[in-house]
């Protein structure tokens, strides 16, 4: 920073003075040190000037015409935006430091003083300055003078006091009866509203109380805070009963005409007032303003924290919970697969039994084919031609024993390629056949089957749907009915659907139950005899095929399972 001003240019100074002469020796002097320098001849324009810019010093003489230099300082001192601007006071005259230094001014300079003193005494105001701000912080609206409505019907009287409140430099408006006051209050109504109304109560051209009267209701219909001060104006000693008069009307005060001093002090001390409780309320509106503003900010933050924990605790749940969907998986896995294995264990003793009993058969053939073949060379030509056709016969008998063993083993093959996971075109018939032939023991001679292929041959599909499904499904049919019965299984196609139904003549599923027989444990069948995994599983499958597996009644009683699967999902 340089002697007279900061990195952003020279320091601003406002001069306030009535004397061209004086001022242009001061502005001169001034800007020869490196000063930025703006004049004023009044206070007046003063303080307009610092409504539409702050300078960084105010430099005033104590005497100028209308308001005086000491009552330019007080009226800064009662705004924030000016409060503590530094101001050096100048006068010419004797008396003046004290009063200057009591009405809130920085220093104090006679006019006659050095000008080098001066010009130090500027720089030391200077040195510690704040930049000036326009416009920012609490107290930061324009400063404003007083605005006082004189109303009296006398015109020599009204142009006095109209003057002697201009010295204040208060904005005076003047009526001269009610019908001007009246016009003058509602024009301010749109703007800028009267500080103080002084009214005329001996006026002879107007009733005077009634008047006081008029505004007073006038002012009460304003907002809380807005109203102005309303001050009767009387003759040099009025009545106790007319004081009463028009305090009762609305006066806030009552002030003799003779004393025209006190009735400025009063004026003054009302309005000062005014401006201060505005001051108070914009500086209240402010820092209300300011403590919403961190409410909220403080509430942001908390609702931010609250969704970063939420998001913390949603991110941990998800965590947990795709755990347990893996277990959760894993165990169903695991039981589908402990299903499974008890499925081909039952199916394996099946064909174990179906195998062990034209194996015997075979076993006892050979036996006695063998004794046959033993007796040949002894016997005679017409006992060893009956024992060749015996033993042929008993060959045949073997033949058919094998080729039953055969077509287990083949239906076996089948059905273990059927329990490929890939999709592929599965025939339908043959699908059901392999299962059927692997679920005879089941069966036996006790329950028929009927089949009715009307669907399509061929559907697109993994082979799980018909291996898994069609035989736990034929599995429950065949346990249901153990005295025997009728499994029927019919298919059927139309453009967007295939369906298996498979139906049987035994005792049924009630509606209470069928919400619940696709319940993975759920079973009816005794303790040991099923694992209620069997129809959860067959569910499963048909669902990974979009497809669905509903249960109805039997057209004949019994229970009837419906396999959907759709058409475009099936060939997906």
């Amino acid at each position: 920073m340089g002697q007279a001003g900061t990195l952003e240019g020279p320091a601003r100074i406002l001069l306030v003075e009535d004397s061209e002469t004086q001022a242009l020796e001061l502005r001169l002097l001034l800007e020869s040190h490196g000063f930025s320098v703006e004049r004023c001849a009044s206070a007046e324009t003063a303080l307009d000037h610092l409504n539409r810019s702050q300078p960084d010093l105010v430099v005033a003489d104590y005497h100028l015409p209308g308001m005086n230099g000491d009552e330019l300082i007080r009226q800064m001192r009662l705004s924030l935006r000016t409060r503590a601007l530094p101001v050096l006071m100048l006068t010419g005259g004797s008396g003046g430091e004290r009063q200057g230094l009591e009405s809130g001014a920085d220093a104090y300079l006679p006019k006659s003083a050095d000008r080098d003193l001066m010009i130090l005494r500027i720089r030391a105001l200077l040195r510690e300055r704040r930049p000036a701000s326009d416009g920012e912080g609490p107290g930061a609206a324009a400063f404003r003078r007083g605005r006082i409505l004189v109303v009296d019907g006398s015109a020599t009287y009204r142009t006095f006091l109209a003057g002697l409140m201009s010295q204040d430099g208060h904005h005076v408006a003047a009526a001269d009866g009610p019908k001007a006051a009246l016009a003058a209050l509602d024009a301010a109504d749109g703007g800028a509203a009267f500080d103080c109304v002084t009214v005329d109560l001996l006026g002879h051209a107007y009733d005077g109380l009634a008047l006081c009267r008029v505004i007073s209701q006038r002012r009460s219909g304003q907002a809380a805070g807005a109203g102005f001060h309303l001050v009767g104006i009387a003759g040099s000693d009025p009545a106790k009963d007319f004081m009463v008069e028009a305090y009762a009307a609305g006066a806030d005060d009552v002030v003799s005409k003779a004393d025209a001093e006190v009735l400025a002090l009063r004026v003054r001390g009302f309005v000062r007032r005014r401006l201060l409780e505005e001051d108070d309320r914009r500086i209240a509106g402010q820092f209300g303003e300011r403590e919403r503003a961190v409410e909220r900010a403080r509430g942001e933050a908390e609702a931010a924290e609250a969704r970063a924990r939420l998001a913390d605790a949603l991110e941990r749940a998800n965590r947990d919970l795709a755990d347990a969907n893996r277990q959760l998986t894993d165990a169903q896995s695991k039981l589908v697969q402990a299903a499974k294995m008890a499925s081909l264990g039952e199916l394996v003793a099946g064909i174990a039994h179906e195998i062990n009993n034209p194996l015997a058969f075979i076993l006892a053939h050979q036996s006695t084919v063998e004794r046959l073949l033993g007796e040949l060379p002894g016997a005679a030509p017409d006992a060893a031609g009956r024992a060749v056709e015996k033993a042929r016969q008993r060959v045949g008998s073997m033949r058919m024993g094998l080729t039953r063993i055969q077509d287990l083993v083949l239906n076996l093959r089948k059905f273990s390629r059927l329990d490929e996971g890939e999709r592929a075109l599965v025939n339908v018939p043959e699908a059901i056949d392999t299962v059927l032939a692997l679920i005879q023991h089941k069966l036996g001679d006790r329950i028929a089957v009927e089949r009715s292929f009307a669907g399509r041959t061929e559907i697109h599909c993994t082979p799980a749907l018909l291996n898994q499904v069609v035989m736990n499904i034929l599995g429950n049919a065949a346990d249901a009915m153990p005295e025997g019965g009728t499994i029927r299984i019919a298919t059927q196609s139309s453009p967007d659907l295939d369906e298996i139904r498979i139906s049987d003549t035994g005792p049924g599923i009630p509606d209470t139950l069928r919400e619940k027989i696709f319940e993975p444990f759920f079973t009816t069948k005794p303790v040991g005899s099923g694992t209620g995994l069997g129809l959860a599983i067959a569910y499963s499958v048909v669902q990974a095929h979009s497809g669905s597996l509903t249960v109805e009644t039997a057209p004949g009683g019994g229970a009837c399972f419906v396999i959907g699967i759709p058409r475009q999902a099936a060939s997906a």
